[in-house]
């Protein structure tokens, strides 16, 4: 740790954020937990996966 992130964090507890802000961290939290939980225990689907295409996609 630098003393950047130190001075961050002395800053941060000298000035905490609004509760509304805290909120929507937690909520963004949240939603990634969400995601990645849901794509860890269930799965990725098929149709969200990309295809490799070739060097030339027209030569088949």
């Amino acid at each position: 740790m630098n003393i950047h992130w130190l001075l961050r964090a002395k800053r941060w507890v000298q000035h905490p954020p609004s509760i509304k802000r805290l909120i929507l961290v937690f909520a963004v939290v949240a939603i990634c937990a969400a995601i990645y939980g849901i794509e860890h225990f269930i799965g990725w689907p098929d149709w969200l996966t990309a295809e490799r295409i070739g060097r030339n996609p027209l030569k088949n």
